[in-house]
This record gives structure tokens, C-alpha cells and sequence, in this order.
């Protein structure tokens, strides 16, 4: 293990209508010991309440992500999309050079969780995008995001790779990351890495390892990270 983030020991803003947890230095919580890994800028782990939201702001230089865990988003931006993005959807938005946009529950009555993850690209000033997809679990590491978009993922402008891993009580996975970097982030359930406890909200940055090991102890959601 080379990094280890503890659920509870992440940035926390509350906000009335926002409940947030950063893995990373963002917004007015900073921290210099957790600034990110390799091209890996954002994960925030935010709860919305009924009908609130984030209004029109804008975005430059950066791949923006949402995982839909709860709830579903409503999106508009100023490329004239308008979509919701209900649980178990991803939804990639280049902001490249520049683009302006809100995100807000569609509910009135129920919370929307979802994280929202921030991806250096690996070019500035790109034509700006927008997409959104429901895939289905294919096997227990599924690809999500890719710079190719193979096996109906979505694309994104870098050599990083999303991938949401999903385990049953007592099936295992190896995570293969040789020369690279990785960065599990625990969605649901427990399980156990080579030397660690892992559950919800907890995150694992692999930087010298050549593999991570997790042994489930009970139905297990994870995202996982291949970075350069």
C-alpha cells in the first residue's frame, strides 16, 4: 500500500443544501499531503438535497465525471444539452476551452448522491463535449471511461482509464498496474486489500506496487483508477 484515505479522515463543506466529502484538496478545504495522484484532480463525494443544486458556472481544461450512486441528475450546459442522469449512469463533460453548466437534483423529495470526479486532460484548449451512458456489468471489472472508448465505454482525452469493480462475498480481484499508477475508491460494502480494511468512502493509491489484491467480505462496489 502506498496511500491510503480514510473515509473519515477526508475534507468535509456542508452547506445547507450540499454535503460533501473531498478525497482531495478542493474548494476552501486544502490540504498539501492530498492534492491529488498522478492526473487524478477530484473526488467528491456529494450529497444534494431535493431540488437543489449547483447553478451556471463555468469550466476550463479539465474531464469531469459524475457517477449517479443515488437520485439522478439534471444537466444543461451551454453546448444546448439537456439530460437526466439517473443512478448507475456515468456522465463524461469535456470542458476543454470552456464550457458552462448546471447540475441539480431532480427530485423534490429524495437526495441525490453522486461522485464527481476531475481528470487532467492531456491537452488544453480541446472543442468542448458532452456524453452520457448506462453499462452494464460485464465482468467484475467493467470499463467505464477509456481513452478509446472500447467495449461501449465512454472516451476521454488522456491515458487514464475508469473501471467500476463489483465483487460478491469472497471473490477476489488483482489489479494488475505494473509501470502505472492506481486509485481504488470504495462506493459500497468491505473488503480487504494485502495489508488493509477497506469500506465505503476509503481510498487506495497504488504508485509503487506492481498489483492491488482485494478480497471481498461481502457484496463490493468500488471504482478503479489506471493512471499514467
Amino acid at each position: 500500500m502506498d496511500y491510503f484515505r480514510p473515509a473519515d479522515s477526508r475534507g468535509h463543506e456542508q452547506a445547507g443544501w450540499l454535503d460533501s466529502r473531498h478525497t482531495f484538496s478542493f474548494g476552501h478545504y486544502y490540504d498539501p499531503r492530498h492534492m491529488g495522484l498522478s492526473v487524478l484532480r477530484v473526488i467528491n463525494d456529494d450529497t444534494v438535497a431535493p431540488g437543489a443544486g449547483f447553478d451556471t458556472h463555468g469550466h476550463r481544461d479539465m474531464e469531469i465525471i459524475s457517477y449517479v450512486m443515488e437520485g439522478a441528475i439534471e444537466h444543461q450546459d451551454s453546448l444546448g444539452n439537456r439530460f437526466v442522469v439517473p443512478a448507475g449512469e456515468i456522465q463524461r463533460m469535456s470542458a476543454g476551452s470552456g464550457i458552462f453548466h448546471s447540475e441539480y437534483n431532480t427530485s423534490g423529495t429524495e437526495n441525490l448522491r453522486f461522485l464527481q470526479i476531475w481528470i487532467k486532460p492531456n491537452a488544453q484548449g480541446i472543442k468542448p463535449g458532452y456524453e452520457q451512458a448506462h453499462i452494464e456489468q460485464m465482468d467484475q471489472l467493467t470499463p467505464l471511461v477509456t481513452p478509446d472508448g472500447r467495449s461501449n465505454s465512454l472516451p476521454i482525452h488522456q491515458d487514464a482509464s475508469l473501471y467500476r469493480l463489483r465483487l460478491g462475498a469472497g471473490e477476489a480481484k488483482t489489479l494488475e498496474i505494473g509501470t502505472r499508477q492506481g486509485y481504488l475508491h470504495v462506493i459500497s460494502g468491505r473488503a480487504q486489500s494485502e495489508t488493509t480494511a477497506l469500506q465505503a468512502g476509503d481510498g487506495m493509491g497504488v504508485i509503487v506496487s506492481e498489483s492491488l489484491t482485494v478480497v471481498a467480505e461481502e457484496d463490493f462496489e468500488a471504482l478503479w483508477f489506471d493512471l499514467p
